[in-house]
């Protein structure tokens, strides 16, 4: 690489490290770097961290990008993180307390009263979103019952831009997951923000804004003047590197939990809310479900069967046919916010027999995951009046078991990128680059993987065959 090529880094916040892309301009990955954090589990239900972690994260993977890639290339910053997590403020605008992340599950309560209160339908229609514990304006109504709550209310990607420039800001993307901006008017809501208790917000501004990093940043590795980008969520942002920018495009973000958001040129609100409503980073709208626990339940399981990790999981469940492994319904976080939608779902696995593997609980898990990404890609295709192809990314998505599987479950073609793993960094970078007047070229080595001749029928029955075991339990626990 040449002293003068420049090179766009895009930044993740994301639920377990934070990942630092550069990329050039014609779309070539010149570094990576990765630094995790912990998450507290104070009690049960609880998923809290401290933001002070975010920022030796940050500093340590630039370092570490410092090494590989020279600091004079450096162009630009886009930023992206994990959404909701709720960072409660001080009047000075610093950290109060661990951030509250997306995982916690323990304003339910907080959710009910305030759906019950507002109303269910009226609050999607405004916002396009549909409200449980996991939103900030719930996560907030508890802190604030519990005294814990503080001048202002922030977004993770919000106080990670503060961090880098001095100013709190919001992209609509973020905004959206407070559960208080509408979508029509593009500003927060004035009756729902009330409703909520909450005292301030950051202003919304476009996702392309861009402003200088701070002295003290540009200090530690001898920068000159360096823009630093708004961005968005992860999941808009996973989209665009991705690729899935035009109408009827479905990208599939495969962390920690999966995200599956269909591409739209106009926000269409499902009678059902069925999915969320989300501006995108650029023009377009994402209708977005995501499954609460994918990367998390491979790991959680493998653990649980004895396996080093997730590909010695994948791997043995590539050895067990689909009609030899039990069912898994995989709501493990627990609840679900895909299609289903229900924050009282948990997983269940029924048929085990003496005999069985850790490949046939692999396979099971697998599957039920791919069942539930059927159906939130078929509630797309629904809506927007197309039907693939699927953009599959994320740590997650390695399994050429889950490549095959997800074009046979669908019909559709799945495009994989098997070189980057990061692909809301890498949109993070794309951003930033537009932001500056500057074009990334993607490219790369992505592999279509098509759907074999009379697979779909068969995974209708082994769809049916998963929502029958999660009616019967349903009526079981109502009864």
């Amino acid at each position: 690489m040449s002293a003068d090529a420049p090179v766009h880094l895009g930044v993740d916040l994301g639920t377990s490290s934070l990942k630092v892309i550069a990329v050039a301009d014609d779309g070539k990955v010149h570094g990576v770097a990765r630094r995790g954090y912990p998450t507290a589990h104070p009690e049960p239900g609880a998923a809290e961290q401290d933001p002070c972690d975010w920022w030796v994260a940050l500093r340590g993977a630039l370092d570490d990008l410092a090494a590989t890639v020279p600091t004079r290339s450096w162009s630009s910053i886009g930023l992206s993180a994990m959404l909701p997590t709720l960072v409660e403020l001080d009047a000075g605008g610093r950290p109060l307390g661990p951030a509250i992340t997306w995982e916690d599950a323990r304003a339910e309560p907080e959710a009910e009263e305030l759906g019950s209160a507002i109303g269910d339908d009226s609050w999607y229609r405004t916002t396009g979103q549909r409200v449980d514990g996991r939103y900030l304006a719930p996560m907030h109504a508890r802190l604030q019952r519990l005294g814990r709550s503080g001048a202002m209310v922030a977004g993770a990607k919000d106080v990670l831009f503060a961090e880098l420039t001095g100013t709190l800001l919001t992209d609509p993307s973020t905004a959206a997951g407070f559960a208080l901006y509408d979508l029509d008017s593009g500003r927060w809501d004035a009756e729902l923000v009330a409703r909520s208790g909450i005292p301030a917000l950051p202003a919304i501004a476009p996702a392309t804004t861009a402003l200088r990093l701070r002295p003290q940043w540009r200090k530690r590795w001898d920068l000159p003047e360096l823009p630093v980008v708004l961005g968005g969520a992860d999941s808009v942002l996973g989209a665009l590197g991705l690729g899935a920018a035009a109408h009827g495009d479905v990208a599939v973000i495969a962390g920690t939990s999966a995200i599956v958001i269909g591409v739209c040129d106009h926000p269409i609100r499902d009678e059902q809310r069925r999915y969320l409503v989300t501006p995108l980073a650029t023009p377009g709208w994402g209708l977005e479900m995501d499954l609460l626990a994918m990367g998390s339940a491979f790991s959680g399981i493998a653990e649980l069967v004895g396996l080093p990790g997730p590909a010695e999981l994948l791997q043995a469940a590539r050895t067990v046919p689909v009609a030899d492994a039990p069912v898994f319904l995989p709501y493990l976080a627990p609840g679900e916010q895909g299609a289903l939608w229900d924050p009282q779902l948990t997983g269940t696995v029924h048929g085990l027999r003496l005999g069985m593997s850790a490949g046939h609980i692999g396979r099971a898990l697998v599957t039920g995951i791919v069942v539930e990404l059927r159906r939130c890609i078929e509630t797309l295709a629904d809506s927007t009046g197309t039907r693939g192809p699927i953009q599959l990314g994320g740590n997650a998505a390695a399994s050429p078991l889950l490549w095959q599987d997800l074009a046979d479950a669908t019909g559709c073609d799945v495009v994989v990128d098997p070189l980057v793993r990061d692909h809301s960094a890498l949109g993070a970078a794309l951003l930033a680059a537009q932001s500056c007047g500057s074009q990334i070229t993607l490219g790369g080595a992505r592999r279509i993987v098509t759907a074999r001749p009379g697979e779909y029928a068969a995974w209708q029955d082994v769809a049916g065959a998963h929502d029958e075991l999660r009616h019967r339990i349903g009526k079981d626990i109502r009864s």
